[in-house]
């Protein structure tokens, strides 16, 4: 695999594109945003039938210009077929999450390693880019002790709670039309009936519909176990922020399921909403990408950065 990318700047604030290379012929896109190149190193991951576009504008807004503003050299990743990463997701497409989690996030994170030196990396994810994160480093504890912590938007890896919103927006639309949209094109085009932010491939699809199902947390491919893996694999330090206002994409219930079929770990479950003292009753897009977000919660992911673990509260 190799690198390439070329840099401009903005203002006080350093972007670069790079294209990973991947030795199936997958190509990965990665935006670097920085103000300090020696700052810590920190990889962020989007959820499913999006891009990393969630975590940044071209104006300078998002979770990754606040943290490259904070001294960190930020490394944002399309997941391959997703966003500027290519080939582009079609009927062609053979991957899912399996993909994602055994070849993808390593390579990403190889490939900052070997940028920056032997350093630990922060990861971060939003939605179900926190499943392929822990399943990642679950699979791989090699990965896991170069891990310096972990930060989760609205992740969650199954869906138990009952309400019509989850019936309506992961029974009805996820698990039926998504399929039926399937098979009439190969894959999800949710880009051009405007589900999602990207599409999905038929495989990723129906993997990540199997795991939200509460079914064991097994892959598909070759039968690993992740939820036995958890009992021997301990992750890095872990935050997860859930939305008040977030019935069924990722509900504080779910959250923490998802916490604790994680194994014993170090971590905190914070609900971000007015009755915890928080500014909004935030939904599972708008706990990342709010304008207040930057001067309301992402001060408690610094002190989780820094490892003070006591200065973050758990509220649920």
């Amino acid at each position: 695999m190799n690198c390439s990318g070329g840099a401009s700047s903005m203002t006080a604030t350093q972007q670069r594109d790079w294209q990973l290379s991947l030795d199936d012929g997958e190509v990965l896109h990665i935006r670097r945003i920085w103000q300090d190149a020696a700052g810590a190193p920190v990889l962020l991951i989007h959820g499913v039938m999006a891009n990393g576009r969630i975590f940044y504008t071209d104006s300078g807004k998002g979770l990754a210009h606040y943290l490259a503003a904070a001294g960190f050299d930020v490394f944002v990743a399309d997941l391959r077929g997703r966003g500027q990463s290519t080939p582009k997701i079609s009927a062609a497409s053979q991957h899912g999450q399996t993909e994602i989690i055994c070849r993808d996030l390593p390579a990403l994170h190889g490939a900052i390693r070997r940028l920056k030196g032997e350093v630990a990396v922060h990861w971060m994810a939003h939605s179900w880019g926190g499943v392929h994160m822990s399943s990642c480093l679950l699979r791989h504890p090699r990965l896991a002790s170069q891990v310096a912590s972990l930060v989760y938007f609205g992740s969650k890896r199954s869906i138990a709670v009952r309400n019509w919103r989850k019936f309506l927006e992961v029974d009805l639309v996820w698990n039926v039309l998504a399929r039926w949209l399937i098979r009439m094109f190969g894959y999800l085009p949710a880009r051009r009936i405007g589900l999602g932010a990207d599409d999905e491939t038929e495989k990723s699809h129906r993997q990540s519909k199997c795991w939200a199902q509460r079914r064991p947390w097994v892959d598909s491919d070759d039968g690993f176990d992740y939820g036995a893996a958890a009992r021997h694999v301990s992750l890095p330090p872990t935050l997860y922020f859930a939305a008040r206002n977030d019935p069924c994409r990722g509900h504080a219930d779910d959250v923490r399921r998802f916490r604790d079929e994680s194994g014993p770990h170090l971590s905190r479950l914070r609900l971000l909403g007015r009755a915890a003292g928080h500014w909004h009753d935030y939904d599972h897009v708008s706990l990342l990408t709010h304008p207040d977000a930057p001067a309301d919660h992402f001060p408690l992911l610094l002190e989780w950065l820094a490892g003070r673990y006591d200065k973050v509260i758990e509220n649920y």
